[in-house]
C-alpha cells in the first residue's frame, strides 16, 4: 500500500456522482457515437472498395503496357520486358485478387509491385 491509500479510510465512503454530470457524459457518448456514425457513413462498402481496386489495377495496367511500349521503342532490352512485363502480370493478380474479395491484400501488393518495377527500372535499366 502507498502512503496516499494509508491516509484514507477503510470506512470513507465513495462519492457517487452528481446528476449533472450523468447527463453530460450521455451527451458526451451522444456525440461520440453520432461522430462514429458519420465517419461510417463515408466508409467504402466492401463492393465499392473491390471496383476501385479493380479500377486502379486497371489504369496501372494500362499505364505499365504504355510504358512498356515506349520503352521498347527507345530501347530493346530483354530485363525492359521482363521488369514490366513482371508488372503487368502483378496487376492481373490485384485485379483478380479484388474480384475474389482480397483488397487489402491487393492493395498492397499493387503499391508494393509498382514501386518495385519503377525502382527497378531506375537501378536496373541503363
Amino acid at each position: 500500500m502507498s502512503t496516499s491509500d494509508q491516509d484514507q479510510s477503510v470506512d470513507t465512503p465513495i462519492p457517487a456522482p452528481d446528476a449533472g454530470a450523468a447527463a453530460e457524459t450521455e451527451a458526451e457518448v451522444e456525440v461520440e457515437t453520432e461522430a462514429e456514425a458519420e465517419v461510417e457513413d463515408r466508409r467504402l462498402t466492401p463492393r465499392q472498395a473491390r471496383r476501385l481496386r479493380i479500377a486502379l489495377s486497371s489504369v496501372g495496367m494500362v499505364a505499365m503496357a504504355v510504358v512498356l511500349g515506349l520503352r521498347i521503342a527507345s530501347r530493346s532490352s530483354v530485363l525492359v520486358v521482363g521488369v514490366y512485363g513482371l508488372a503487368l502480370i502483378l496487376c492481373g493478380i490485384v485485379i483478380e485478387l479484388s474480384r475474389n474479395g482480397r483488397t487489402r491484400m491487393g492493395s498492397w501488393l499493387l503499391a508494393v509491385g509498382l514501386v518495385a518495377a519503377i525502382g527497378s527500372d531506375w537501378l536496373l535499366i541503363p
